[in-house]
């Protein structure tokens, strides 16, 4: 394994990469916090709108279907706790062409021991008219509930839902976090079958789910590096993964674990910020896949990429550059060393790009949260983040 440390001074980035040029739209700049993003078509006319998990409200933007008009913004649900929300989950799970979708809230990472008092999983029921509010099913639930997704599993769906502690954990130790999937029922208001999916790690701040064809996998990130489960006969299963059992846990020798963590180039790497809300990108290459290698491989690569952030809280990957491969985004919230908060991209192969390109810092974003998605139907992805100290949600449209 070649290991990379690159806390240098700043250099010219590659010349033949191209430059990001994305132009900012203020879709709301009067939000509480932003607590968490979701992209999918609510209202049923095949345009991707905007879900936001807010301090007290769980809102979505609907699409307008043209640059530069107006977002509407509607309540789907208020006040569900006293605590803060923290997670919002949208897929269209039965094919009508719109979304269901799932919430986080009972916000309390301090309260580990009463599940009345941290913690919450809604299922938003859908009424006639979206733009009204929705019922709030309330489901079992862990203490800290943190991240949700949606993840197909053979021909049904889970709800994954990953707190960011265990119950009774007092600084990250005591017992593990239980990882949930919850199946998606036909009677939503009944019974949800549940599916344990790991109990090892400890403050488990983010996870990642793929699908590569009929197999689906998913990447947990905490204190003791991370696990790789599979969805196999009914069950979640460890997976026997070379590159995940050689994952190495902390370059910086922080034992605050993974903040964030996402796959890129369909497995070829995994990129990450750490430690938890930390101010490293760090990128290891491997296969992050559901299909093995055909052989084991020893060329594994660990590279620190920036330790320009500060409170790093938001990270995707994709092709915004249109190069064939993958480019990484991350975002921050809290002002670098230059006084900066923002978004920044990154190339893989590019290790001597320490400051990244910038996305565009027009509008200050305090990033607490980040999505990519083709919000026009143009083909190209577009980012679009939640600004925490910003209060702000923008759409940044990818010019490229």
């Amino acid at each position: 394994m070649r290991t990379l440390l690159l806390f240098l001074l700043p250099v010219v980035a590659v010349a033949q990469t191209p430059e990001p040029k994305f132009s900012i739209q203020v879709v709301d700049n009067q939000i509480n916090i932003g607590y968490g993003l979701a992209i999918g078509d609510v209202d049923g006319d095949q345009k991707p709108d905007i879900l936001l998990a807010d301090q007290k409200t769980f809102v979505w933007y609907k699409n307008p279907g043209r640059r530069g008009a107006p977002w509407p913004r509607f309540v789907m649900a208020e006040n569900l706790t006293p605590q803060d929300n923290v997670c919002i989950a949208a897929r269209d799970l039965d094919g009508d062409g719109r979304v269901e979708v799932a919430v986080g809230a009972g916000w309390d990472p301090s309260q580990t021991d009463d599940s009345t008092k941290s913690g919450a999983v809604f299922y938003l029921a859908r009424p006639a008219d979206p733009t009204q509010r929705w019922e709030a099913i309330r489901l079992p639930h862990e203490v800290t509930t943190h991240r949700m997704r949606w993840a197909k599993t053979g021909t049904m769906y889970q709800l994954i839902v990953v707190p960011l502690h265990g119950r009774g954990n007092r600084n990250g130790v005591g017992r593990g976090v239980r990882t949930w999937g919850y199946e998606w029922p036909k009677n939503t208001r009944g019974p949800w079958k549940r599916h344990l999916v790991d109990s090892t790690l400890h403050m488990t701040h983010n996870f990642e789910i793929w699908e590569d064809g009929s197999a689906t996998g998913l990447i947990i990130g905490g204190k003791e590096g991370v696990v790789m489960k599979e969805w196999q006969a009914g069950n979640w299963q460890t997976a026997d993964n070379e590159s995940v059992s050689k994952t190495l846990k902390y370059l910086t020798g922080d034992n605050e674990g993974f903040g964030e963590i996402r796959r890129y180039d369909r497995g070829a790497g995994i990129a990450s910020i750490q430690p938890m809300h930390g101010n490293i990108l760090q990128t290891e290459t491997g296969n992050y896949a559901a299909k093995r290698p055909d052989a084991a491989r020893s060329d594994k690569e660990v590279s620190v990429l920036t330790d320009q952030m500060n409170q790093g809280h938001a990270l995707v990957c994709g092709d915004f550059l249109g190069t064939g491969r993958d480019q990484i985004v991350v975002g921050w919230r809290n002002p670098n060393k230059e006084g900066r908060v923002g978004l920044r991209l990154y190339v893989p192969q590019e290790i001597d790009n320490v400051p990244g390109y910038v996305i565009n810092d027009s509008v200050r974003m305090a990033c607490e949260d980040l999505q990519a998605a083709d919000l026009d139907g143009d083909g190209k992805l577009d980012l679009i983040a939640s600004g925490r100290a910003t209060l702000n949600v923008l759409i940044y449209w990818n010019e490229r």
